[in-house]
């Protein structure tokens, strides 16, 4: 099977992911009140919650703390339809959510977080041991709140793009193909020489070149199509990848 036949929107589907945050989603579950559209407004604050999460826990706030707020945060904007205002011609959907993030913690910042909205039900499954595990190794406390939500953010999009590049090798039976050739996608220099691979493949070092240069285009283009997604028009693309990458080399 070509993986060209594998290329479809639904491409970062499957067990555990899903589309990342689109702004056609988000202002298309805004307008409706549909099971579907809370749904998908719930896959997307599961998407997105260990940005809000580094962001809250940066203000010097616990654990614990952190954790429940970020509940609370995704509750009340599923809970008031926050969503429904979101106008994707304003901007990037990452500036719309830091901002409601400030607007929320501005607010919140006097009330006790001791009981949840609704009982202690929890609203974002969070993964709380992996949360703090990765917080340990974010840069020091001297980068801002707003630095480290955007790096994450900027992250979080990336392995979301890697993951659905994946799902499509795998699905077209070249997984294995794909593991192998990651780093040099990734431009890790130290990685498996190409006369290597080739051998393990029982291909030709010139089919190696063509593949990492065919796995690097569709990453390419999966990334511009997933930044398309989250901001207002097709014009703000490069400017956004610019800025996302600059972000996470810092």
């Amino acid at each position: 099977m070509s993986l060209a036949n594998e290329r479809r929107d639904s491409a970062f589907g499957g067990p555990g992911r899903f589309a990342t945050t689109h702004w056609s989603v988000v202002c298309t579950a805004g307008q409706s009140n549909s099971i579907h559209a809370h749904e998908a407004l719930e896959k997307l604050c599961l998407t997105y919650w260990y940005p809000v999460y580094a962001f809250i826990r940066r203000q010097g706030k616990t654990s614990h703390d952190a954790q429940d707020l970020t509940q609370e945060f995704f509750a009340r904007l599923l809970e008031k339809n926050t969503f429904a205002v979101a106008d994707r011609t304003r901007g990037k959907f990452r500036s719309f959510l830091l901002t409601a993030l400030k607007n929320f913690l501005s607010k919140e910042r006097e009330r006790s977080m001791a009981l949840k909205r609704g009982g202690g039900e929890t609203i974002i499954p969070l993964d709380t041991v992996f949360a703090e595990q990765r917080y340990t190794h974010e840069p020091a406390h001297h980068v801002a709140a707003d630095t480290l939500f955007e790096r994450r953010w900027a992250l979080t999009l990336l392995e979301n793009v890697l993951a659905g590049l994946n799902q499509e090798y795998a699905a077209a039976g070249k997984g294995d193909l794909f593991q192998a050739l990651k780093p040099a996608l990734m431009g890790e220099k130290r990685g498996t020489p190409y006369a290597e691979i080739a051998s393990r493949f029982e291909l030709s070092e010139g089919a190696i070149k063509t593949a990492v240069h065919r796995m690097r285009t569709r990453y390419r283009e999966l990334l511009h199509r997933e930044i398309a997604h989250t901001v207002g028009t097709p014009a703000d693309v490069e400017d956004e990848l610019r800025h996302l990458f600059a972000v996470v080399s810092r």
